[in-house]
């Protein structure tokens, strides 16, 4: 099957109209584009639930703040629309801003999840989350998926989404996927690219210092505790951290430093800048570290 590049939802919609009248099962794969192995993992475990599957590539101005990377961030859609072919897409959907934000970006609807969005991503970076509920809703609006796939290097992202599809009531099973991580362990990301030589020598210790900081809750030691250590790991290792934390994964919000223990769904996560990159990671006791 050729695949089927749509720039807009009348085009998606005559794209999937096949499918839809045969009953088919719809997979959607939310990308800003710049696909890595990450991504395609993602690809494949829509692939393996779904008749049909659809990514989306869309880089979205509205979760990123004056300061960031939205102008820079890494835009390679020939190269993207290639991979995705190969690894079995049926359908892209590749809108620009005004077809996504059709009364434009500033009188755009936003969306805001309490208390989520404002806890550590969303401390450091205000308006981010709202951005992207915002953008996931009108996707899941357009493409109308039976399933969506989403990585897990992004555990607050993942939360946000699951809020979102509880709270309206969205028909739509939200599959979290294993983060995909290079040899040295590093999370792969597109803004990986953006670590100078050094730096990337460095990166891989941030996948270590949560890995330590999980053994750590386990053998007992309070929280609190565990996060001042892990925050000086990182500094040492020339890091500047928005973050470290450890919270149950069923309840981000929650800071108890003085806890004890490690339940089953224990995750530590960080967020920390070598030079110019932001990095996020996180290590989970449910994924067998």
């Amino acid at each position: 099957m050729t695949l089927s590049v749509c720039r807009s939802v009348a085009e998606l919609s005559a794209a999937l109209m096949a499918a839809r009248a045969g009953g088919q099962s719809i997979g959607l794969v939310p990308t800003m584009g710049n696909l890595h192995a990450g991504h395609l993992s993602l690809v494949a475990a829509a692939r393996g639930r779904c008749d049909t599957v659809v990514a989306s590539i869309f880089v979205n101005p509205t979760q990123f703040g004056p300061n960031e990377d939205f102008q820079r961030y890494p835009r390679t859609p020939e190269q993207d629309l290639a991979q995705l072919e190969a690894h079995g897409v049926d359908a892209v959907f590749m809108p620009d801003v005004d077809e996504m934000y059709p009364l434009g970006e500033r009188d755009a609807i936003r969306l805001e999840v309490p208390g989520l969005s404002e806890v550590l991503c969303g401390a450091h970076r205000p308006g981010h989350f709202a951005g992207v509920a915002s953008v996931v809703l009108r996707l899941f609006l357009d493409v109308r998926p039976d399933v969506a796939v989403f990585g897990r290097k992004d555990l607050q992202q993942l939360a946000v989404i699951r809020r979102l599809v509880e709270d309206f009531r969205l028909p739509i099973d939200v599959v979290g996927m294993p983060t995909c991580r290079e040899s040295d362990g590093l999370a792969m990301s597109s803004r990986n690219q953006y670590l100078s030589e050094s730096e990337r020598a460095q990166a891989p210790v941030l996948h270590a210092v949560l890995s330590q900081m999980l053994a750590a809750a386990q053998q007992g030691d309070p929280w609190g505790d565990v996060c001042t250590v892990g925050r000086q790991c990182l500094q040492d290792a020339g890091f500047k951290v928005d973050y470290v934390a450890l919270r149950p994964e069923s309840d981000l919000v929650s800071d108890e430093p003085q806890r004890i223990g490690a339940p089953d769904d224990l995750v530590a996560l960080a967020a920390a800048r070598l030079g110019s990159t932001r990095l996020i990671d996180n290590v989970a006791l449910s994924e067998g570290v």
